[in-house]
């Protein structure tokens, strides 16, 4: 298995798991609250949700695409 997709496969599982996080926290009350006053989550909880993606996507993109054996 090549560096790449050993590299993609623990960014997968970072971004994987930041998203749980981020999903855990907008059900919150104060994260409720925020977001119905202000009508937005805050940013910690938000750059877990785009940080988490961004991590996602490119994991999968280097398993899957990551090189040769």
């Amino acid at each position: 298995m090549s560096t790449k997709r050993i590299v993609g496969i623990a960014l997968l599982v970072i971004g994987l798991g930041l998203l749980f996080f981020g999903f855990q926290a907008t059900d919150t009350l104060t994260e409720e609250l925020h977001e119905t006053l202000t009508g937005r989550y805050t940013d910690e909880t938000t750059w877990y949700l785009i940080g988490g993606a961004a991590a996602a996507i490119v994991g999968l993109l280097l398993t899957l695409f990551g090189g040769k054996r």
